[in-house]
């Protein structure tokens, strides 16, 4: 299993400003204290071993779109959520699909609020009338948000306009669906409408858990063992941690999302291996989301009972094989 990060940002998609780049180079060059470089390579082997991530690269600004690879080379593309990220994921299928992959898409939706169905208009794939698209979600309503969207007041091109064969399947949490690989549950979260969380289970026995836009408040844990059963054991997971902790808890209490502190206590308690942080507050800088990832694997270090848990910060283009 491979799982793949399109779209890492939650509610807004940003970009990087002319000042941040420029800022970004000017540290590398005061790094790099006048050495020359024969080539690319050698340019690149210092980017990558002496800069740290926050100056050589970004965590980006694309909103939710995770997939998840399936083990076996004939199976449909799997994808979380239809983020701003959709768009560079559809361009990257359509040339997999050109060297044979099947044209098939299952989407499985966490919740329809604009920052997670935005790219679907833009979904390359969603014009090819040899594509077929299945979209499960929690919500009843998923065809009307998506149709929404697409009326003529918000944008140039209405949903009926769109060639793919596409089709709506509406699940319930608590039963176990077999679609494609994977053995697919799902669970009903803390959020404005309602969010679901999705976990995925290979014929391998690998498990990753795709849980965002959820509240889960560090004073009511002990009403959290849903959540942890719900992670149990898994390889990875991706989990709501838009917020530090100190503004998860202040400013941004009651707002549907969670902080990096909560998130490992839950996976520490459901014995899961690896943790992404995900769903980065728009307004949290490269040196912002670096320094969370850093305290966060050091709290790891800290509470730590039994085995480790490997922290990751998720950002665009981030590779993670199970």
């Amino acid at each position: 299993m491979l799982v793949r990060f399109w779209g890492t940002r939650g509610s807004l998609a940003v970009a990087q400003t002319a000042k941040t780049v420029r800022d970004k180079m000017a540290r590398a060059l005061v790094a790099a204290n006048g050495r020359s470089f024969a080539d690319d390579a050698a340019a690149k082997a210092f980017i990558d071993t002496e800069l740290d991530f926050a100056t050589s690269g970004t965590y980006g600004g694309a909103t939710t779109c995770v997939e998840i690879e399936p083990a076996g080379e004939e199976s449909a593309f799997i994808v979380c959520d239809m983020g701003s990220g959709l768009r560079e994921f559809g361009i990257d299928a359509f040339r997999r699909m050109a060297e044979g992959h099947p044209r098939v898409f299952h989407f499985f939706m966490s919740h329809l609020h604009w920052d997670h169905i935005m790219g679907f208009p833009f979904f390359g794939p969603a014009f090819d009338p040899a594509s077929r698209i299945i979209i499960h979600s929690g919500h009843p309503d998923a065809e009307q948000a998506l149709r929404r969207q697409q009326e003529e007041i918000s944008f140039p091109v209405p949903f009926d306009w769109l060639r793919a064969k596409i089709e709506f399947s509406t699940l319930e949490p608590g039963v176990p669906y077999a679609i494609e690989d994977f053995t697919v549950e799902l669970m009903q979260q803390h959020h404005s409408h309602v969010s679901y969380g999705y976990r995925f289970t290979d014929s391998a026995g690998k498990v990753a858990v795709f849980s965002t836009d959820s509240e889960h408040k560090i004073e009511r844990m002990d009403g959290e063992a849903d959540v942890a059963f719900f992670f149990r054991d898994a390889d990875l997971v991706v989990c709501d941690t838009m917020y530090s902790l100190a503004d998860s808890v202040s400013m941004k209490e009651d707002w549907g999302h969670s902080s990096n502190i909560v998130a490992i206590d839950l996976c520490h308690e459901a014995a899961a291996k690896r943790l992404a942080l995900f769903h980065h507050e728009p307004t949290y800088s490269d040196d912002d989301l670096q320094r969370m990832h850093r305290e966060s694997i050091r709290y790891e270090e800290l509470t730590r009972e039994d085995n480790p848990l490997e922290v990751l910060c998720a950002y665009d283009g981030l590779e993670v094989r199970l």
